[in-house]
C-alpha cells in the first residue's frame, strides 16, 4: 500500500489532467491534418511545391506566364528577397524589383476585375 501512495504521489507532481490545462497549453498537444481539397492548388517553383487554398489567388497566379509567377510566389510565399530571386533565377536585383511591382499592379487589376464579376 506505501508504494502505491508513494505512485500516486510521484504522478502528481508530474502529471497534469487534461481538464486542468488552459487553452493555449491544449493547443500546443494537439494537431491538425489539412488535406487537399477543391480550390487548393499546388504551385512548384525552383522544386519548391507551393500550395495556394484562396480560388481567386490561385486563378490570379494561373493567368500569369510562369517567370512572373515564379517571382510572386518566391517573394510572397517563399518569402525571399529580391537579391535572392535574382540569384535563383540569373537576374539582378532591381530588375526583380520593378518586375514584382509591375506583376503586382496585373495582379491586382486581375482581382479587381475577377470581383465585379
Amino acid at each position: 500500500m506505501r508504494d502505491f501512495y508513494k505512485e500516486m504521489k510521484r504522478r502528481r507532481k508530474h502529471e497534469v489532467s487534461f481538464s486542468e490545462l488552459t487553452a493555449k497549453e491544449l493547443e500546443q498537444l494537439s494537431a491538425c491534418d489539412t488535406y487537399f481539397a477543391d480550390g487548393q492548388h499546388i504551385f512548384n517553383v525552383l522544386g519548391n511545391d507551393i500550395l495556394v487554398r484562396d480560388e481567386t489567388v490561385a486563378e490570379a497566379l494561373n493567368s500569369l506566364p510562369e517567370n512572373k509567377r515564379d517571382i510572386i510566389l518566391l517573394s510572397y510565399f517563399l518569402d525571399m528577397t529580391d537579391g535572392e530571386i535574382g540569384e535563383q533565377l540569373n537576374l539582378i536585383r532591381s530588375t526583380v524589383q520593378y518586375r514584382r511591382t509591375s506583376i503586382l499592379r496585373e495582379l491586382k487589376k486581375f482581382m479587381e476585375e475577377k470581383g465585379d464579376e
